[in-house]
């Protein structure tokens, strides 16, 4: 699989996961939880941060990344909820920035309003004062993939996101007589484009476009979801089904064992099963139950586990 996501939190700490991708150098962060794994190195090399919510144990890591992201010259984007741009300004403003200078950092912040409204800010040492930049409606995109979201409830809004990687397009010459050449780009080109109808010229001779599509394999990239804190509704879990169905990995937050069902649904939590079964029913190829309540020891954590794998497994 071209993501490869790293759980940078123990069972027991807040959750940090981090990823990257082959033959890329650059990685992305969902959650900055306290998390004792996440090293220097991966902080330096985070190129965008993607925040559900703001809740510390969720949030409290973004000292530890700011710490090492100081003096790497870079543009880093932070993705998060309604009011992320005030919070991210009032941890870096309860600092000292004396010695600091404006190419030391420079956090881009997109915060989500609606699913079509994204309000984007800049941020700069010293005086890490809000510059607004405008208003989005496509949250991430770059060489290797686009970002989807969507906006779950936990009594505050929770940002669940999808990582889709762009398809591959390669040709197969085998499958006609022709040679290679710079058609082969124009062929890509017209099926990206649905140009159905493109005149591609093959030594001095024209083809449609749609007569040589036969000679293209088409494949579908990977896929990564990230589901944090929510309630499990109905409302919440349809949601779900419209973002998340047939990936081909999800992390999810399963914070509460079946038998503390109640107390998830007073704080607007999910639970084992409830999160097992609606990766179930989202055909989620490869679904891992993280984020646990730290009131579980090891013992309980492993039965919280086999809850969520007997219903994610339960055949529909």
């Amino acid at each position: 699989m071209p993501f490869f996501p790293q759980l940078k939190s123990l069972p027991n700490e807040d959750i940090s996961i981090l990823f990257t991708l082959d033959n890329h150098s650059d990685s992305y962060l969902c959650e900055c939880g306290e998390a004792s794994g996440l090293s220097v190195k991966d902080c330096q090399n985070v190129r965008a941060i993607f925040i559900s919510h703001t809740h510390i144990d969720h949030f409290i890591g973004f000292d530890k990344v700011l710490r090492h992201q100081l003096g790497i010259g870079k543009r880093v984007i932070i993705c998060g909820p309604k009011g992320i741009a005030k919070q991210v300004q009032a941890k870096v403003k309860s600092y000292l920035w004396n010695l600091a200078t404006p190419d030391a950092i420079t956090y881009e912040i997109r915060e989500i309003i609606t699913t079509s409204q994204i309000e984007t800010y800049e941020i700069q040492p010293p005086t890490w004062e809000l510059k607004r930049l405008g208003t989005e409606t496509k949250l991430y995109e770059n060489e290797r993939f686009s970002v989807d979201f969507a906006i779950l409830d936990h009594k505050t809004d929770s940002i669940a996101y999808h990582f889709k990687e762009q398809d591959s397009v390669n040709i197969n010459l085998g499958n006609g007589n022709f040679r290679g050449g710079k058609w082969i780009n124009e062929l890509k080109q017209a099926y990206d484009n649905g140009e159905s109808e493109r005149q591609i010229k093959i030594d001095g001779t024209n083809h449609l476009a749609s007569a040589l599509f036969h000679l293209l394999e088409v494949k579908k990239g990977d896929s990564l979801g990230v589901i944090m804190d929510h309630g499990a509704t109905e409302s919440n879990h349809s949601v779900i089904k419209t973002h998340f169905a047939n990936s081909n990995q999800v992390f999810i937050e399963s914070f509460y064992k079946l038998e503390d069902k109640e107390k998830a649904e007073k704080k607007a939590h999910s639970y084992s099963s409830a999160s097992g079964k609606i990766m179930q029913e989202c055909h989620v190829e490869n679904a891992i139950p993280v984020h646990f309540s730290r009131k579980y020891n090891e013992e309980d954590i492993q039965i919280l586990i086999g809850e969520f794998e007997k219903a994610y497994r339960l055949s529909p």
